[in-house]
């Protein structure tokens, strides 16, 4: 089961979205220099479609997008609540941010608008870094995913 912490709404995890970010714990990625060492413990509130619906209510006309920041210990069930927000919830665009380098092959990635990957690794730099090994994909008209990583990048 997955379980989230907290949440919040931000307006730099996702381009041209205002996003409520659901901080997801029991992160198995343990990223050295990671900023959200609380996520690793198993700690929370159920996430789960009421949970979701809770969310919508609360937050709705605030937000356009909603992002699950972890869930990397439960994949399957990211995907499935992903899935459900574009089924009950289809004026939302839906985001995951996993700190694994590939996205599991048991995840239907189409049930997402937005997947970002890979872990944070404190050399190379967060996504705003040109030298970020972690990337922004995002779902185009075809279905087709394309790296929006240098949006974050000032010119």
């Amino acid at each position: 089961m997955l379980k989230y912490v907290n949440t919040g709404i931000v307006f730099q995890e996702i381009p041209d979205e205002v996003t409520l970010a659901i901080n997801i714990s029991n992160c198995p990625c343990h990223c050295p220099g990671c900023h959200s060492h609380y996520l690793w413990e198993d700690i929370g509130q159920p996430l789960d479609a009421k949970a979701i619906d809770a969310f919508v209510k609360q937050f709705g006309d605030d937000i356009t997008c909603i992002a699950f920041m972890g869930g990397d210990a439960d994949p399957m069930e990211v995907n499935l609540l992903a899935k459900y927000i574009h089924e009950k919830h289809p004026l939302f665009k839906v985001a995951w941010y996993s700190g694994r380098l590939r996205i599991s092959r048991e995840i239907n990635k189409h049930d997402f608008d937005y997947i970002k990957i890979g872990p944070y690794i404190r050399h190379l730099g967060p996504l705003k870094k040109p030298t970020t090994n972690q990337r922004l994909y995002k779902q185009d008209e075809d279905g087709e995913f394309i790296d929006i990583t240098s949006r974050f990048w000032k010119r």
